[in-house]
């Protein structure tokens, strides 16, 4: 081979005229849509421009939130005076409410993961008469709004007594069809049945295979069952009005709507306005929190821990 050759293999010129190294596949530079590109822009804006009004209408005074641009910051900076005033209205009752909006939404999504977790991983993975009809059962309840529910189930717990309780909250958030249908489908494709079969041969019983075998391999499903069931019940506000007549076990959403209609009743609502605003926003705080904490767990691939072909 001659030096031109070897010179010619070495480098070589591509269609743009730029220079790169022999033995490198050429890889083609992406086009970007414009169009896309703005619709994504406009999809951040649509969720992001809420909570940047929602914090800065946090940070004004209630003369402020009406002589002022919603969307940037205007007179004197009241975030810790109406934080002040936040904990302290009612002999600081919103903390009460926000400590009973994390047990009912913890209890509520921790329950509801766990047994759709279970009745997934069944409809997946055991053949047991009747299981197309239940499932399809299941699909039917998915369109049920739950609003048409609320009633039925207030005459439920009322008769049983459990009206006025915690459990009037926590035990209907038990029910997630949705997270039993996502749970179902991520169970047949994460869950080998290689290795369902391998832990039978050696023993295992079926509930020790579930909890041993079965969860670890549902973490990224897990989590978003849990995540849904997580936001649907702190932001729940229908059920817990329905259910609930003392102030001191309401929830931070009814709570809220509670102290702006005391408000308006007695011709004062501009003076907590702020203070609405600012529950508010404290009120998203702790989900954005868990969402930035748990997001992780979603990278993980259907195939983790599973066995290597």
């Amino acid at each position: 081979m001659t030096d031109l050759d070897t010179r010619a293999a070495v480098t070589i010129g591509d269609a743009t005229g730029n220079r790169r190294r022999a033995g490198r596949p050429y890889v083609p530079e992406k086009r970007r849509s414009i169009l896309l590109t703005v619709v994504l822009w406009l999809c951040v804006l649509y969720f992001v421009l809420p909570l940047w009004w929602l914090f800065v209408s946090s940070t004004k005074s209630n003369a402020a939130l009406f002589s002022t641009f919603g969307l940037w910051f205007g007179g004197d900076f009241s975030l810790l005076e109406n934080l002040q005033t936040l904990f302290t209205v009612r002999d600081g009752i919103y903390l009460r409410w926000v400590l009973n909006t994390i047990v009912y939404a913890l209890v509520s999504a921790t329950g509801a993961t766990l047994l759709a977790a279970m009745a997934g991983y069944a409809f997946a993975k055991f053949d047991f008469p009747g299981r197309k009809a239940l499932f399809s059962v299941t699909l039917g309840a998915i369109m049920i709004p739950l609003t048409a529910l609320a009633i039925p189930t207030y005459l439920l717990f009322a008769s049983a007594g459990l009206t006025d309780t915690p459990w009037a909250i926590i035990i209907p958030s038990f029910v997630s069809p949705f997270g039993v249908y996502l749970m179902r489908v991520y169970s047949a494709d994460a869950i080998d049945d290689s290795l369902i079969e391998a832990a039978r041969v050696d023993g295992a019983g079926e509930f020790r295979i579930f909890w041993q075998v079965g969860l670890r391999l549902l973490g990224p499903g897990l989590v978003t069952v849990f995540l849904f069931s997580l936001v649907g019940t702190w932001n729940n506000y229908f059920l817990p009005l329905i259910m609930l007549n003392s102030s001191e076990l309401y929830p931070l959403t009814v709570g809220l709507a509670q102290i702006q209609a005391a408000a308006s009743a007695g011709g004062g609502a501009q003076a907590l306005f702020s203070t609405v605003i600012t529950g508010s926003f404290v009120a998203v705080v702790p989900l954005i929190i868990a969402f930035l904490f748990l997001q992780r767990y979603w990278q993980s691939g259907l195939a983790t821990g599973s066995v290597k072909g």
